[in-house]
């Protein structure tokens, strides 16, 4: 019989889990879902996690670990990424997490961010290799390049809620915050491709909320479908003339827009930013868009223990 892991990731913006259960080479999916709690909400400015994203992201976590157990998962592992990694109060966030649901959370480097979500946006798809993974979170950005796994990956202090923080102080955002947003995006990659390089690559891979959001206002989806949007090309132009739309919106607009994910509206535009100049760094004509990622990825090392749950699925 299959065995069932359990993988709840807490990110800047979101916290996600994924139940899956796993043979000896494939995942499939058993339970899927988000919520957006904005943990990272003021850490840019105040480097501290703020009392109410903690105690209402603790919630989501407790909830999502007790949906793990009732589904059958045996082991369950609890990530988390940019916001929890950059507070200097994060022992004080982690305690709270272990005291609700059993479970500390692994506060992921940037190394293992990159190389979990390379291993899950890549195991399933045939393009033209190498490739780039792109995933543009809410606190940072991470571009990782490789072929049969992560060779070489720099995360960026930058993404769609620390740059809308510090440049998108109007709604809709004027040109000039656009401007600045794009100029800071660029003076990250400039200092990025130092590590990945320049060189070209085969396949531009889009992961995370951004991204997918903007494949579903591509396809003209009503709502969220998962399957629709997984693998999807977004070519550049659409990119631009979704950035141009949702730019001339307000944040209560682009809310009522089908394929928005409540919680996303007022920091999208500052994430296709991001995607538009890696996209012109890069050369890259158009994203294949990912739905599997990091939770898939973590889930993948856990069957196939390459690294264990920090504490039993159940108490």
């Amino acid at each position: 019989m299959a065995t069932r892991f359990g993988v709840v990731d807490v990110g800047t913006n979101s916290v996600r889990v994924l139940v899956a259960e796993a043979d000896s080479r494939d995942l499939r999916d058993v339970e899927r879902d988000l919520l957006i709690t904005r943990l990272g909400e003021g850490v840019d400015r105040e480097r501290r996690l703020g009392d109410d994203p903690m105690r209402r992201t603790v919630a989501v976590i407790a909830e999502y670990v007790q949906r793990c157990r009732a589904a059958g998962a045996t082991k369950i592992r609890v990530i988390a990424t940019s916001a929890v990694r950059d507070a200097a109060n994060r022992e004080e966030f982690l305690t709270a997490v272990k005291d609700a649901c059993g479970i500390r959370p692994d506060v992921l480097a940037g190394e293992e961010e990159a190389r979990l979500g390379f291993a899950g946006a890549t195991a399933s798809i045939a393009a033209p290799e190498p490739y780039l993974v792109l995933d543009i979170g809410g606190g940072s950005t991470e571009l990782v390049r490789g072929a049969a796994g992560a060779e070489r990956f720099v995360s960026m202090d930058i993404g769609a809620v620390r740059l809308t923080e510090r440049h998108i102080h109007s709604d809709p955002p004027t040109t000039a915050d656009l401007a600045l947003a794009r100029a800071d995006a660029e003076e990250h990659l400039a200092r990025a491709i130092r590590v990945v390089g320049d060189e070209p690559v085969g396949t531009l891979v889009g992961l995370a909320g951004t991204i997918t959001s903007a494949a579903a206002i591509h396809l003209g989806l009503e709502g969220y479908d998962r399957d629709a949007i997984h693998h999807a090309r977004v070519p550049r132009a659409a990119v631009d003339g979704i950035r141009r739309r949702l730019s001339a919106l307000t944040s209560q607009d682009r809310r009522r827009l089908p394929a928005m994910p409540r919680g996303r509206e007022d920091v999208i535009v500052a994430g296709l930013v991001i995607l538009e100049s890696v996209m012109d760094r890069f050369g890259c004509g158009e994203v294949l868009v990912s739905e599997s990622d990091i939770l898939d990825g973590a889930a993948l090392a856990l069957a196939r223990g390459l690294i264990s749950p920090e504490s039993p699925a159940t108490r």
